[in-house]
């Protein structure tokens, strides 16, 4: 009996170029169910470019993208034996830096919004869902405010519960508390744990060192748009091999 497992997200020979710039390079890599790969590296090192080619928001120059076994297609619906970015997409969610919130729809409505027009369920169905994730991310009773009247951790825990409304199978997070203030950080940060001791297949871009290593089963170390690194959070934030990632880490124990 067959007992391999397929990864969640593979790419293979993977390069994005923006004109004469060569973003990513060559990258291979491989994100398995129920993992949490944590993506380090200097900034223009290519680590938001690359979550970006893994849901198709940007569209790889070359090389292959498979989901679950799947190879991708460049069309936004299904073909036989491909998986089309529109589905996608919808199974692979994603939570960005600014949290590209709707700021004309209350935090109920922005939840519920991609349930009820990509998966077609009932609006009553979408608001049970809803109100279920804005329990678990503590933000319940905020239900009927616009996203104007939230802190910056309430929208990024709103844009999280929005991206699991959708039922993701993968959870992508672009450096999701970066644009927070410091005291906004641990309740995002909350939020992202608990998904991950629940199991969720999860790829974060992260400059928290200290929540990549608690949170991440396994860490990437990114440079010049080229994988330098990979291991546990162990072995590349206390073990590095390389003097440019010595050096990268040394920023953060200054």
């Amino acid at each position: 009996m067959d007992t391999t497992i397929d990864p969640a997200i593979s790419v293979r020979q993977l390069n994005k170029r923006f004109g004469a710039l060569h973003v990513l390079k060559d990258i291979d890599l491989d994100v398995m169910p129920g993992e949490v790969l944590g993506i380090i590296g200097p900034s223009g090192s290519g680590k938001s470019t690359l979550i970006r080619c893994m849901n198709m928001l940007e569209a790889p120059s070359s090389g292959t993208l498979s989901f679950k076994g799947r190879p991708v297609g460049r069309r936004f619906r299904s073909a036989a034996g491909d998986i089309g970015t529109g589905e996608l997409r919808r199974r692979v969610g994603m939570v960005f830096q600014h949290f590209n919130l709707f700021p004309h729809l209350t935090v109920l409505q922005n939840v519920t919004k991609g349930p009820v027009v990509v998966l077609k369920q009932s609006a009553a169905e979408a608001e049970a869902t809803a109100m279920a994730l804005l329990a678990e991310v503590g933000l319940e009773s905020k239900r009927d405010e616009y996203p104007a009247h939230l802190s910056g951790g309430q929208k990024q825990r709103v844009a999280i519960a929005r991206a699991l409304a959708m039922k993701p199978d993968v959870l992508l997070l672009d450096e999701v508390t970066s644009a927070l203030d410091p005291e906004l950080v641990g309740e995002v940060l909350n939020v992202i744990r608990r998904l991950a001791e629940n199991g969720m297949t999860m790829v974060l871009v992260t400059h928290e060192m200290a929540f990549a290593a608690d949170t991440a089963s396994r860490l990437i170390f990114m440079e010049a748009g080229r994988i330098a690194e990979t291991g546990s959070p162990d072995e590349v934030l206390h073990n590095p091999k390389s003097e440019r990632l010595r050096s990268f880490l040394s920023r953060f124990h200054a």
